[in-house]
């Protein structure tokens, strides 16, 4: 029975720990580096974000595009945004939109 339990609780932890460390790196990776125009809460309202009109990632219009669309802008830039591929990793990339996610 013992190890049974043993088994289940490992399985669980290799399933569950990884999620949680990507979380924990997308929150970090967006605090270095998008929070200083975004906005640590994603508003946008940072002097850097209100000059250049970001729109909230709050936002239903953000929160309503696909994750291969926001890997997209993130990944190759848009409008004065600079592009994150070669900077970031895939991986880095979907746990900053795994985080964007949950700032709505």
């Amino acid at each position: 029975m013992n190890r049974k339990l043993f088994a289940i609780i490992t399985l669980a932890i290799l399933i569950i720990l990884p999620a949680t460390l990507a979380a924990a790196d997308g929150a970090a990776l967006y605090k270095a580096k998008c929070a200083m125009c975004h906005g640590a809460d994603g508003s946008g309202m940072t002097p850097m974000g209100k000059s250049m009109k970001l729109r909230d990632l709050r936002s239903p219009e953000v929160q309503k595009q696909s994750d291969a669309e926001l890997t997209k802008v993130t990944a190759d830039g848009k409008g004065k945004m600079p592009a994150y591929k070669g900077k970031l990793t895939d991986a880095e990339i979907s746990a900053v939109v795994a985080h964007m996610r949950t700032l709505k």
